[in-house]
């Protein structure tokens, strides 16, 4: 798969972060696609299926070959309750309910979501090996999906998968919150995901929004002390005139080990913004200087809930 540098992110589509004008999300599928972003990511679990309800019918008239979808399994919810079943039936009925609600034949990455929290279930990560996994393969095998993959935020679970699975059971991983200003320890699993021959794809290039000039809304996880400190690079960058948005982005887009950065949002206009800014070279004095105003900050991480 031939990725472009950014994808689109669709959670924002389920309302996950914020309301949202449903046309106006629609169009920034669009925008997206015709700017040549060509790898769309979502889950059933955005908005409990909206997300997938919601980019279903911006795919149905965009052409099948100028995209590639990324969805998940595992990870679900209903009536404001998050649920989990990473059992292969459940896997398997939960694929052709995406079908359905994407209006596509088949999913180019399907991947299981979020296994951490099957790690805090009966059977552990070994379920995610033994079961989930093997049944997307059965999928793989029928043409249904196309490649299979593993998500999650903590780094060593998606190791421990892969060293527990056959070579090429798991084909890509996507990691979301470590590769950013504030964090960036993907860095020190890029050599072990290579020799895998694992595909790496990042999400969040702005920390679910630490790195903004807004801040974060009331219900992010991270430590306060955390938070502080990426208000103070905020202020720093403002203050230069550098939006820390535009210096995020660019430094989450900035490795070539990695092989799309994605990003979320329903403003069509954020696309070509985002864009514009990658396209411009780095103020790498800037990062360095936002680095040291995080400080001890850096790598402090969270737990996912």
């Amino acid at each position: 798969m031939k990725v472009s540098e950014v994808g689109f992110g669709a959670s924002s589509l389920g309302g996950v972060f914020h309301s949202f004008n449903e046309n106006r999300g629609i169009d920034a599928v669009f925008a997206a696609v015709d700017a040549g972003i060509n790898i769309i990511d979502v889950s059933p679990y955005y908005g409990y299926y909206k997300a997938e309800i919601v980019l279903g019918k911006a795919l149905k008239d965009i052409p099948r070959d100028k995209f590639f979808l990324s969805t998940k399994v595992g990870r679900y919810g209903e009536d404001g309750h998050n649920t989990w079943d990473y059992s292969a039936q459940r896997a398997k009925e939960s694929v052709y309910e995406s079908l359905e609600r994407l209006h596509i034949d088949y999913i180019d990455i399907i991947n299981v979501h979020d296994i951490e929290f099957q790690g805090r279930l009966e059977g552990g990560l070994q379920k995610v090996v033994d079961e989930t996994l093997p049944a997307l393969h059965e999928l793989k095998k029928e043409g249904v999906v196309k490649h299979v993959g593993i998500t999650d935020l903590q780094l060593e679970n998606l190791r421990w998968v892969i060293e527990h699975t056959e070579p090429g059971t798991v084909e890509s991983v996507m990691n979301f919150c470590h590769y950013c200003l504030c964090d960036d320890k993907l860095a020190d699993f890029l050599d072990f995901f290579e020799e895998n021959h694992i595909g790496v794809l990042s999400a969040s290039p702005f920390s679910m929004g630490l790195l903004t000039e807004r801040g974060v809304p009331e219900w992010h996880p991270a430590p306060k002390p955390l938070v502080e400190a990426c208000r103070r690079a905020a202020e720093h960058c403002k203050a230069k005139n550098y939006p820390i948005e535009k210096l995020a982005m660019q430094f989450a887009c900035s490795n070539p080990r990695i092989a799309t950065t994605v990003f979320s949002t329903t403003r069509p206009d954020a696309i070509k913004t985002n864009l514009a800014y990658i396209a411009e070279p780095m103020d790498e004095q800037l990062v360095q200087e936002v680095r040291e105003i995080i400080g001890d900050q850096q790598r402090v991480s969270w737990a996912n809930t």
